[in-house]
């Protein structure tokens, strides 16, 4: 996803893909110390995703965009 696609969320959207993406990353991460996760590289992507969301979270909340 997209820094421009996020901007275009509304804040409820964005708290819901803020959730999902915490809770996908949790998931992966029990599939690594279980041994069942295929792409390693998947957590490295979701971490992104969650820090481009907060970031966005942030602006919003100190008004600067």
């Amino acid at each position: 996803m997209k820094v421009k696609e996020i901007r275009e969320l509304t804040d409820a959207e964005l708290a819901k893909k803020l959730y999902d993406s915490k809770d996908e990353l949790f998931k992966l991460r029990f599939q690594l110390a279980t041994g069942q996760l295929d792409n390693p590289m998947k957590i490295k992507e979701v971490k992104k995703k969650i820090a481009r969301l907060k970031t966005i979270e942030t602006e919003r909340k100190l008004g600067i965009r």
